[in-house]
């Protein structure tokens, strides 16, 4: 069976042979998996999307979004055979184990090579050495061909997954988002901020607490187990929120956030917010630039009511 591996929601950048490994229970080893899968890096609306799909199936196994210069795929220098790699973060200690199932290893340093360097700079072409090209029947992206083996064992893993989920407001209180945000900083672009102290948990719980008229525009962003019934009082739905900003994943989605920002890399995701190329040359820059958005916007709707 044959599977499209270029079909998905973004545009792709580059695909290539790869198969998982996983924690072997009561053991601080790793076994490959022997189903066939592929690496697909996509760019969604300026954010990077590090996707394993399943070859046969075609189903997305794991999706993770990833920042530039956050994450990088290493070789496995215990893996006797060579193929092992592990995608490592610099802003947390997660890891996820991949071997590459090319037939050849004639293109494995190409493909990796071309995949740390979009995933430090998103804006990068990748160089391609035509000598490495395979035939169409035997393109590293195809679903058919033959594939190697799984490896042994390698070094411990501890598995972490990352589960986006798209939502949206409506652009009344989006508007009014802004200005929040606007207010709880006060900086100017050329402050020293970090985000993970603008986004604490103390200021958010202030946020709930002190608008709970935007509540509700928060909740398509919860996981849907986590969305509050709609009979839940204000105050029950403050503690969800509340829990789930005081999460790890959503302590460490900010940490990435803040990290790739100061590398000036997110251009083209800041330009999807309606905000200046500008905005994404620092955490200060961001959010002057959220700031300096309210502030039009709510000039816009004063000159309405005047009209």
């Amino acid at each position: 069976m044959s599977v499209d591996l270029t079909s998905t929601s973004g545009r792709t950048i580059l695909a290539f042979k790869a198969g998982r490994a996983f924690r072997r229970a009561g053991t601080n080893f790793v076994d490959a998996s022997p189903t066939k899968g592929a690496i697909v890096l996509t760019n969604e609306e300026g954010l990077i999307h590090f996707m394993w799909k399943d070859r046969t199936t075609g189903e997305v196994g794991e999706d993770l979004i990833l920042f530039p210069g956050d994450a990088k795929l290493e070789k496995v220098p215990q893996s006797s055979w060579g193929r092992t790699y592990v995608l490592k973060f610099e802003s947390s200690d997660q890891k996820h184990f991949f071997w590459l199932q090319d037939s050849s290893t004639r293109r494995d340093e190409e493909f990796v090579t071309n995949l740390n360097r979009t995933l430090a700079d998103p804006n990068i072409i990748a160089i391609w050495d035509a000598r490495n090209v395979y035939p169409a029947s035997e393109a590293s992206t195809s679903a058919t061909g033959a594939s190697i083996s799984p490896p042994s064992t390698v070094q411990p893993i501890v598995p972490a997954t990352s589960n986006p989920t798209p939502a949206g407001t409506t652009p009344e209180q989006l508007a009014q988002l802004r200005g929040i945000v606007s207010s709880m900083t006060g900086f100017t672009s050329e402050d020293e901020l970090w985000l993970t102290d603008v986004l604490s948990s103390q200021n958010l719980l202030q946020l709930f607490q002190s608008h709970p008229e935007l509540l509700s525009s928060l909740f398509p962003h919860l996981p849907p187990e986590l969305i509050p019934s709609s009979d839940a009082t204000p105050q029950q739905a403050v503690e969800i929120l509340q829990r789930t900003t005081n999460s790890p994943p959503f302590r460490l989605a900010v940490a990435q956030l803040d990290r790739a920002l100061r590398t000036g890399a997110l251009g083209e995701f800041v330009r999807s917010l309606g905000l200046p190329e500008s905005a994404a040359m620092g955490v200060g820059a961001f959010l002057a630039a959220i700031a300096e958005q309210a502030r039009q916007e709510g000039g816009t709707e004063e000159r309405m009511e005047e009209d």
